[in-house]
C-alpha cells in the first residue's frame, strides 16, 4: 500500500545566493527536482521541494550546513479538469481533515495535489476509502 511522500523543506535566508547553493548541490548530485515552491517572510524563506531521491538530499543538504527538515506530505493525483481538486479536497475537508499547507503540479498529464495535513493517518484513510490515486517516490522516479 502506497503511503505519504517525503518532502524537503528547506530554511533560506531571503539574501541572493542563497538558493542557488541550493540548487548546485541538487545539480552535482544529479538529484531531479520534480516540484518545488517557496513560501517567504521577511528574513527567510521555506524551500518545499519534491524531488528524485529526498533522503539522499536531505543528507547533502546537511553536510553542508543547510537547515533543512524531511516532511511527510500526501500526493494525490486527479484528472487535469475543472473541479477535481475540489472533490478531492472536499472529501477530506467532510472527514474533518485540516489541510495546513497545499501546492498542484501537473505530471504525466494528470493534476498533482501535495498537501500535510494536521492529521495525516486520517487523510491517508480517506484518500484510501474514496479510492484516490495516492502517489509516492516510485511514482517520479524516471
Amino acid at each position: 500500500m502506497k503511503t505519504s511522500l517525503k518532502q524537503l523543506s528547506i530554511f533560506i535566508e531571503n539574501k541572493s545566493g542563497t538558493l542557488i547553493k541550493v540548487l548546485e548541490l541538487f545539480s552535482k548530485a544529479k538529484i531531479q527536482i520534480i516540484a518545488s515552491t517557496i513560501a517567504d517572510t521577511q528574513d527567510y524563506g521555506i524551500y518545499r521541494v519534491l524531488c528524485s531521491s529526498p533522503c539522499e538530499a536531505y543528507t547533502i543538504l546537511k553536510e553542508h550546513g543547510i537547515n533543512v527538515q524531511l516532511t511527510d506530505v500526501l500526493a494525490i493525483a486527479i484528472e487535469d479538469e475543472p473541479g477535481h481538486a475540489a472533490l478531492a479536497i472536499s472529501a477530506l475537508s467532510h472527514a474533518g481533515v485540516n489541510i495546513l499547507y497545499m501546492y498542484s503540479f501537473l505530471w504525466k498529464g494528470r493534476g498533482v495535489l501535495v498537501m500535510r495535513a494536521d492529521e495525516g493517518e486520517k487523510a491517508l484513510e480517506v484518500v484510501s476509502e474514496k479510492k484516490m490515486s495516492l502517489l509516492d517516490e516510485d511514482d517520479f522516479k524516471n
